[in-house]
């Protein structure tokens, strides 16, 4: 079946299409979010509530906004990073051992297996440096653009501007 006809399937609501999405997707969609979390457990009740989103919000989705993937993934990467905000999130993080913030900052340190994980390394190693490290903050790391901002010492504008021009490259890469 072409991924045209199983994402108009999901639209009207066929669980059959719905099935072969989550399998198509969800390892990618899962490497995203723990990316962000840091906890499969967590990251497995962010994945389930990710497709919940997926299924109800099918019939949003269009094409010519761009790919099904990125869509899928834009509504994850936007979980995690809501999940980090919440509450009961911070609470959880202010009793955890010195051990889970060592293994964080190595996680955090190894840009290039999470981009490997989720199959794009071979397209960000295409991009400049200063691109490299506003994805690796804004889209994997779960940074708001603020905190790219302080922690890259550039102003909050260039920032933006250059998050669109890094996600345009990163497009035309896509496309070729």
């Amino acid at each position: 079946m072409q991924p045209d006809e199983l994402i108009a399937q999901l639209q009207s609501k066929n669980e059959k299409a719905f099935e072969r999405i989550y399998e198509m997707y969800s390892e990618a969609t899962f490497g995203i979010i723990n990316s962000v979390l840091h906890d499969e457990v967590l990251s497995e009740e962010v994945l389930q509530d990710v497709f919940c989103k997926v299924w109800d919000k099918a019939p949003t989705y269009s094409p010519k906004k761009g790919r099904f993937f990125t869509w899928v993934l834009n509504i994850a990467r936007n979980a995690a990073i809501d999940k980090t905000r919440s509450k009961s999130f911070k609470n959880q993080k202010k009793n955890q051992t010195a051990d889970y913030f060592v293994d964080i900052l190595e996680d955090k340190s190894n840009f290039s297996a999470q981009i490997d994980a989720i199959g794009i390394k071979k397209y960000i190693d295409l991009l400049e440096p200063i691109c490299k490290k506003v994805i690796d903050l804004l889209f994997f790391k779960g940074f708001t653009q603020k905190e790219a901002s302080e922690k890259l010492e550039i102003p909050l504008g260039t920032i933006k501007t250059r998050n669109r021009i890094c996600i345009n490259k990163l497009r035309e890469s896509l496309t070729v």
